[in-house]
């Protein structure tokens, strides 16, 4: 018999799921008094070299609203060939293709350690991957050049039949044509005025051209594909395009002195989300933004040309002072909303001393699945490694990204779902399964995520609405199965399925198994993960107040201290990247951020982890702190060198320490009132 833990670590290996509890309550009444709701995290694309896919389609359910897929759960008559579906008992006949099943004859998806199955999806023409590149070119001479050179660099790790295209900004928008031969030839647009996708579709040559007394209609997508000459496979255009990346030069307007460049992000983003609505809707595609300063004219602008009127802060937008905060806001929700729906994801690499305004562009990411980069300079090595990690590849040699992923929870009849957290947005999908009572994105059992790696995870929160006069039959248990469609990254349609299930458990006599199964570290990602989503909506002070109601039980002392909850001494977009971050990583990674490791090394002896606490700076240690975000070494005085600590000088915070915490912590645990 394994323990818990055992079976935690195999649950997470396997099927890259973490639950918060692993023996639910039997009844909607006993939930309500955890603290923690039934939830669980899920990676769905999480690495298998021991999961090979297998050549042929997914066998449903035959009832409308359920269509679940067959798995290990389901019971079979193997003689009748039938089986029924673990989670609407519907009866289901096999189809022709299973004629040969017997008990010593299964299929791979009614095998145990199938629970998480991959099928290849034959059907349709495949897609090519596409990378539409957008590029400031309002930077410094040295900046852009090393800008140019990782570009130029990222090409060559692209698959010679992936599509690729260029847009360049400052004050006007350039789309290059890189099918025309010995000469640069590009469409020029004003940085200031606005465009509907129909009109952009319509000057890029991507619709028919109107007859008299009727408007031009889109082409159809293959047609319009085809007729493109801003998107061309990397192998047609690589030498055209490297050359072209060569030349860039930085924008030519001047800059008076005490002004910023006029940068027109809006716009260009909107070309770049147009061009790929007219010719590859439905099909994984990245926009590749990267900037140098924030955008200061057209829509979406979110500071003036004025140095001397800085950009927002928190300060200003809690005083109701930022100008442009709510406008430029709304403008990349509605971008990012269309992108979404064609399953285009939006990436964004700022990299400036001062703020880009990655608080009012960050949904263009959130809601797509898009990377976000930010750095000082585009010539550091921070930078050029960590966009060659984007083109990083797997075992196969294939990149670690997928596209246009739509995700499905499907559950027994106990449970129902109540939101996901992650980056995806809601497909407003209705069925028996959905909860009224909403965490997260609820109100709907399917979501898009437009891009996926294989450590992107999601939060996913249930609700129990057994009642409590109407026990769950001894020995029960309760089912979830996830169906994740994607396109891979070498140009194939994917279906993963889940499966996965728990015993119920009565609160009243088998409280102990109850607790004994609580993931206490799944259940501080999906507590904090709670905690960011409400600090993205709610006031801060509010959410602090609702932390602290969880803190004492759930011990995450440091999280109520983070970047993700406190902006203290954050600008607007240092704490959106943070928290972007922070809801998609995985478990482990997510726990580094909410608790960050300190590891001492001393000459007496091995490393080991020590408390988060300034007194453990010792004269005679070596801190190293990993962060997630950064890395952080402590010479000790013995060393003579020393990063954040003067010899003898006590370190002040404006909150309690640790120690201070844990002490309070055993003082209450033992008084009566506790």
């Amino acid at each position: 018999m394994s323990t818990y833990q055992e079976f935690i670590q195999q649950n997470e290996d396997h099927d890259g799921i973490r639950c918060s509890w692993n023996l639910w309550p039997s009844s909607r009444l006993e939930a309500t008094r955890l603290v923690v709701p039934v939830s669980c995290l899920y990676t769905p694309l999480k690495e298998r070299p021991d999961l090979p896919p297998v050549q042929y389609e997914p066998v449903l359910c035959s009832r409308a609203n359920c269509k679940a897929v067959l798995n290990p759960l389901c019971q079979v008559d193997f003689r009748a060939k039938i089986w029924a579906c673990n989670f609407c008992f519907q009866r289901n006949s096999f189809p022709p293709s299973y004629a040969g099943i017997s008990e010593v004859n299964q299929p791979a998806e009614l095998m145990p350690q199938f629970s998480t199955i991959e099928y290849i999806v034959q059907r349709g023409p495949p897609t090519p991957l596409i990378f539409l590149y957008v590029v400031d070119t309002c930077l410094e001479e040295e900046d852009l050049q090393a800008l140019k050179e990782s570009l130029q660099m990222s090409l060559s790790l692209l698959p010679p039949n992936a599509l690729v295209g260029l847009i360049t900004f400052g004050r006007m928008i350039q789309i290059h044509e890189l099918s025309c031969e010995g000469m640069a030839k590009s469409f020029v647009f004003r940085g200031t005025k606005e465009l509907t996708p129909k009109q952009i579709q319509e000057m890029l040559g991507l619709m028919k051209p109107a007859t008299s007394g009727q408007q031009g209609k889109p082409l159809a997508p293959h047609d319009a594909a085809a007729s493109c000459r801003f998107l061309q496979p990397v192998q047609a255009v690589d030498m055209n395009l490297t050359d072209l990346l060569g030349e860039l030069q930085r924008d030519p307007w001047p800059v008076p002195q005490g002004k910023r460049p006029l940068r027109s992000t809006g716009i260009a983003l909107s070309i770049a989300i147009g061009l790929l609505e007219g010719t590859f809707p439905n099909t994984g595609a990245r926009v590749m933004l990267f900037t140098g300063g924030p955008p200061t004219q057209g829509p979406g602008m979110v500071v003036g040309d004025e140095l001397k009127t800085p950009i927002r802060s928190w300060h200003d937008i809690q005083k109701d002072n930022a100008r442009h905060l709510k406008k430029a806001t709304k403008y990349y929700e509605a971008l990012a909303n269309r992108a979404a729906v064609n399953g285009h994801s939006v990436d964004i690499y700022a990299c400036a001393l001062d703020q880009t305004g990655l608080l009012e562009m960050k949904c263009l990411s959130n809601l797509t699945g898009g990377h976000i980069v930010m750095g000082d300079s585009f010539n550091t090595s921070l930078f050029k490694q960590t966009f060659q990690r984007v083109f990083s590849k797997d075992y196969n040699g294939e990149f670690r990204m997928a596209f246009g992923g739509t995700l499905e929870v499907k559950t027994s009849r106990e449970l129902k779902v109540s939101g996901a957290i992650g980056p995806c947005v809601s497909l407003n999908t209705k069925g028996p399964c959905v909860s009224d009572n909403e965490m997260g994105v609820g109100g709907t059992c399917q979501w898009k995520i437009c891009s996926l790696t294989p450590a992107t995870t999601l939060a996913l929160y249930f609700e129990v609405v057994n009642q409590h006069n109407a026990p769950v039959p001894q020995g029960g248990r309760g089912a979830i199965q996830f169906v994740t469609q994607y396109q891979h990254s070498n140009t194939q349609r994917r279906i993963r399925v889940t499966t996965i299930a728990r015993n119920w458990a009565d609160a009243q006599s088998q409280i102990q198994h109850i607790e004994s199964s609580f993931d206490q570290e799944a259940s501080a990602v999906l507590m904090a993960r709670l905690g960011v989503f409400k600090a993205e909506s709610e006031e801060g002070p509010d959410v602090l107040r609702w932390l602290d109601r969880q803190l004492i039980r759930l011990f995450m002392f440091h999280l109520r201290r983070s970047p993700f909850l406190q902006v203290f001494n954050n600008s607007p977009d240092e704490s959106s990247y943070y928290r972007h971050h922070f809801v998609r990583q995985d478990l482990t990674q997510s726990l580094i951020m909410i608790q960050p490791i300190l590891y001492s090394y001393s000459f007496y002896g091995p490393p080991e982890p020590v408390l988060l606490d300034s007194s453990s700076i010792l004269p005679d240690r070596i801190l190293l702190m990993d962060t997630f975000f950064q890395l952080v070494i402590y010479h000790g005085e013995v060393r003579i060198k020393c990063l954040y600590y003067e010899s003898g000088a006590p370190i002040l915070t404006d909150d309690v320490s640790l120690q201070v915490f844990m002490d309070h912590l055993k003082k209450l645990a033992v008084s009566s009132s506790a």
